[in-house]
C-alpha cells in the first residue's frame, strides 16, 4: 500500500463537486452554536472527534479556531490526554466523553455516561451537542479519506530591522 499522503482533493474542490452536500453539513455544523452552546466548548469537541478520526485538516482547523477564541495552548496540547489532565471542567469532561462515545458509537453509550452528561447539560443542550458531534464526524469523513491538506497558519508580518 502506498504511504503517499498527498491530498486526493481539497475542500474547495469537494465543495465545487458537491455544493449541496457541503452546504448542508455546513448548516448542520452551525446549529449548536446558534442555539447557545459555548463556542470554546464546541471547538474542543470538534478537535477531539477529529483527533479520533485522524482528520489532519480538521485537527489543524479546530486548533486554530480554538486559539482565535482564546483557548490556551496547554488545553489544546493536552486534549489527546484530557482524562489525565486537570485543565478541563466537569462540563467539558462530560462533553468530551460524550464526543468519544458518539464518535466511536459502535462501542455503545453506557447509562453511566448518559447520566454524567445529563448532569452537565439540559436535554436541549445535549441534543445540540450531539448535533455538533454528528456534524464534525461528517466533516471528518470527507477530510480524512480525501486527505484535505491542513490549513496553513498565517505568518505574522516580519518586523523591519532598524
Amino acid at each position: 500500500m502506498s504511504q503517499d499522503h498527498a491530498p486526493r482533493t481539497d475542500w474547495k474542490t469537494f465543495r465545487q463537486l458537491a455544493p449541496d452536500a457541503y452546504d448542508s453539513v455546513l448548516a448542520l455544523n452551525k446549529i449548536a452554536e446558534q442555539n447557545g452552546l459555548d463556542k470554546q466548548l464546541l471547538e474542543l469537541v470538534k478537535l477531539r472527534a477529529s483527533q479520533i478520526n485522524g482528520c489532519a485538516f480538521c485537527v489543524q482547523y479546530h486548533i486554530m479556531a480554538a486559539e482565535k477564541l482564546g483557548v490556551d495552548a496547554d488545553r489544546l496540547n493536552l486534549m489527546v490526554v484530557w482524562r489525565e489532565a486537570p485543565n478541563f471542567s466537569a462540563r467539558e469532561r462530560a462533553a468530551l466523553a460524550w464526543t468519544e462515545a458518539l464518535t466511536l458509537v459502535s462501542h455503545g453509550v453506557s447509562d453511566e455516561l448518559y447520566a454524567e452528561v445529563s448532569a452537565e447539560f439540559s436535554e436541549k443542550e445535549l441534543a445540540y451537542l450531539s448535533t455538533a458531534i454528528a456534524a464534525i464526524n461528517v466533516w471528518n469523513r470527507f477530510g480524512a479519506p480525501y486527505r484535505w491538506a491542513p490549513p496553513a497558519r498565517q505568518k505574522p508580518p516580519q518586523a523591519k530591522a532598524s
